[in-house]
Order: C-alpha cells, then structure tokens, then sequence
C-alpha cells in the first residue's frame, strides 16, 4: 500500500515507500538542503505557505503540530537522553526534564520509559497557574514564562506525569551569549524560585534541527513528529507518522485523564503501560 510504513535505510528500495531520501526530496522544494541533513538538521514543511498568503497580502504562517514518539523496542535505559538535555539546558544534577524509569511486566520482563513533557494538548498544569505564566503557543508546545512564574508549585501538584520540577537553588550560569536568550522557547538560564519543564527543545525545532535528546539517542528510539505533514524522524530515518503509530499499536501515558498527551509509545516488550 501505498502508505504502508517504510522502515529501510536512506537509500530508496524503489517500493515507493517514505524513505529518507524521498523525505529529502520533499525537504528540498520546500528551501531545505541535503547538506543541512547530513550535518543533523531535521527539514520540515515550510512556515509559510506556497500559496503567498492570505486575501490583502499578508503571509499566511503554516501551523507544525509538534508530537514525540518512543519506541521502547529500541530503549536499553542509558539515559544519554536526560544527560543531553541537562546539557543543552545548563541543569543541574537533579532536574532532569526527561527521566528514563525502569518498568517490569508480570513475567518479570524489564525495559525502559523515558518520559519527557507529555505536551497535553488539555494541560492540567495550564489551568491550576494563578498567573498565566504557563501557557500553549500557536503549534501545541506548553511553556513556561518564568519572568511571571511565583514559584506557587501548583503546577508541579497538577501535573499527572510528574515532569515537572523546581528551581530550589541557583542553577549553572552558561556562557553570556547564550545566557541572553532567556524565553520560554530556550529557557536558559533557569531561574531561582520558578518552575521548569521539558520544552521539546522548541528552539531547535524552529530552526529545523532535533531536540537534544533525539540527537543523542545511540539507539535511535526516539523520533520527533509532526502531525501536519504526517511525518516523524529520529537521527537514522524517517516514517510515515500515522502509519508507524497504527501499525505499532502506539499507546500513550494515561488516556483515561483526557489530557491528550502529545508523546507516544511503541510498546514491544509486553511492558507495563504505568510507571
């Protein structure tokens, strides 16, 4: 069929499958080149519209719809997923934006959930803030202003995913230049007294590269999607969104409380579906 899911290496097998080299192609007529790829820049649609805009000529930006996959088939638990984005966002030791729990099914089977921000689409931790400081941008992502957080820590209490943390002590200063970034998007540095989270490294993909821990993974278990142009990469290749979730029987962390979380998993241990 011809959107069965295409799992082969870079080079096309003439199946007609989403391969990544067709992926490149499609990247390239929307302005992203080959060579940006090889150096781990993830093309995606393009923000504005080929069609040149709305009625009275103004651009018309295209909506991403930002989602993760994890494939816990591929996760052996080193946790150079939390060690990358602890880097990328000068934490410390103990605030880890994406934990890897260990889990063990009833036959005594273990395997491994890495559980970054689930980035609701309904977030609990949105509703409970009594300032505002929590709020979702125009492609889904749940940020935190921390120019306006009080340290309330109502968010922490609602969140059902616990992936949320606080900033009890001053964190690690990075070097000036990246210092004077400071927004939601890139976080950095964190403040004293407010509250942080994952942030699906927003930064790097409205530049077209991956997050941090897709990067890094060795075992290439996560992917980052995007439900617009159905299509979802980690380092190595790229699928077929839709079809990779169907086919793999996706599920997500706790369905029954309507929060619609945006991070799904690929089970295949027979693993537990709770941490």
């Amino acid at each position: 069929m011809a959107d069965e899911l295409e799992q082969h290496s870079p080079e096309s097998d003439g199946s007609g499958g989403m391969t990544r080299r067709r992926f490149l192609s499609l990247a390239q007529m929307v302005g992203a080149g080959a060579a940006a790829v090889a150096a781990g820049v993830l093309p995606l649609e393009s923000l504005v519209s080929a069609e040149g805009g709305q009625p009275g000529g103004a651009e018309t930006k295209v909506k991403h719809d930002w989602v993760m996959v994890i494939d816990q088939r591929k996760c052996d638990g080193c946790k150079k997923c939390t060690e990358a984005c602890q880097k990328m966002h000068y934490l410390t030791g103990d605030q880890q934006w994406i934990r890897v729990y260990e889990t063990e099914s009833a036959a005594g089977q273990k395997s491994f959930l890495p559980r970054p921000c689930m980035m609701c689409e309904n977030p609990p931790c949105l509703r409970v803030c009594p300032v505002g400081a929590t709020f979702q941008d125009d492609e889904g992502m749940v940020l935190i202003d921390q120019n306006r957080c009080i340290g309330c820590r109502m968010c922490l209490a609602a969140c059902p995913y616990e992936g949320r943390t606080f900033n009890w002590n001053d964190p690690p200063q990075p070097p000036a230049a990246v210092a004077a970034k400071g927004t939601p998007e890139y976080p950095v540095p964190q403040v004293k007294g407010t509250a942080g989270k994952c942030v699906f490294c927003v930064h790097n993909l409205r530049a077209g590269k991956l997050p941090a821990c897709v990067d890094t993974c060795s075992m290439n278990a996560l992917y980052v999607g995007d439900r617009k142009t159905d299509l979802a990469s980690n380092r190595e290749e790229t699928v077929k969104l839709s079809a990779f979730l169907k086919e793999n029987n996706a599920y997500r962390l706790k369905e029954e409380l309507n929060t619609q979380p945006r991070v799904y998993y690929i089970p295949g241990h027979g693993e537990l579906l709770e941490y």
